[in-house]
């Protein structure tokens, strides 16, 4: 039997080990806590302003917009429409933005040297996304483009085909080169008419909605893009030469940009590889590592491009 000194001794040694295990769970806890405020203090806050290529609408706002606020706190705010008409608005002035996301390098070149206020001194190429021929699927000519080669049916009685203008947008020019190359390999002259009227030349949101709402039977387009909005599509068979058409996606930080660190941030998001995730989703071909352009990368980007 325990003698009463026994008992005592034994009660604060259980007593002390209880409060040690309490201690460290409050150590733990407090740890826990520490990190966690950590983590959130280290979450930035504010908006980075981007002009991206049309094709890219749904990407930017549905998918890599929200995911990049969630990574990082800031807010994507986004303008995406025909990457020349961009760069129009950019030397006019026409929007103040922190980061340029073309579909075409040459497109994004406009934006360089003096002459052209200097508004992007580099660019990396980050990825691309072949010319194809959407189409909406209740068209009355789906069965046909899905059995004969494009070119036969888009001249077919009643067809309605869009593209987008060619001085506005890098796929208007891409659909003028597949209609003319075609046209003289295949020897179908309605082809060079399709390729220069413009009653069939939309606006690319414009002409993303006429595949939805059944106002066009098909439309030129890239494939993510068809991909992300979730039209069918076929490829442009034909002459080899179509096989190179294809939206090459270039990004770069404009001059004056006011949200540097922001800016910064979304080109490591974008680049990145939860960003690359969501654009393998659309089957977005990823130049890994993007080739950079030009001069003057931002220190703060200078090893991750190298990396990445």
């Amino acid at each position: 039997m325990s003698t009463r000194r026994e008992r005592r001794s034994i009660f604060r040694t259980r007593n002390l080990s209880g409060l040690a295990v309490v201690g460290a769970a409050l150590l733990v806890a407090a740890s826990g806590a520490a990190a966690s405020s950590e983590a959130t203090a280290a979450k930035a806050s504010g908006t980075v302003d981007v002009l991206s290529a049309g094709s890219l609408d749904t990407l930017m706002t549905k998918s890599v917009g929200p995911a990049f606020h969630k990574a990082t706190g800031y807010t994507l705010s986004d303008i995406s429409m025909g990457s020349s008409a961009l760069a129009t608005d950019i030397k006019n002035k026409v929007y103040a933005a922190d980061i340029f996301v073309s579909a075409s390098p040459t497109v994004t070149q406009s934006l360089e040297g003096k002459k052209n206020g200097s508004w992007v001194s580099w660019y990396a190429d980050f990825a691309d996304s072949p010319e194809v021929l959407g189409y909406d699927p209740k068209s009355k000519f789906a069965h046909d483009l899905q059995t004969k080669p494009w070119y036969d049916v888009v001249t077919e009685p009643g067809f309605l085909l869009g593209r987008t203008n060619p001085s506005q947008d890098p796929g208007g020019v891409l659909a003028y080169k597949a209609l003319t190359e075609t046209a003289n390999a295949e020897h179908i002259p309605a082809l060079k008419t399709l390729a220069t009227e413009t009653s069939d030349e939309y606006p690319e949101d414009v002409e993303q909605a006429g595949i939805q709402n059944g106002q066009l039977d098909a439309s030129f387009m890239y494939a993510a893009d068809a991909i992300s909005q979730g039209s069918p599509y076929v490829k442009l068979v034909g002459p080899k030469s179509l096989s190179a058409l294809a939206g090459e996606y270039t990004i770069s930080i404009l001059k004056g940009s006011s949200h540097t660190a922001a800016a910064d941030a979304f080109v490591k998001f974008l680049l990145g590889p939860i960003g690359q995730a969501e654009m393998k989703k659309d089957k977005f071909g990823i130049v890994a590592p993007a080739k950079v352009s030009g001069k003057g990368v931002p220190s703060a980007l200078g090893s991750f491009l190298k990396s990445h």
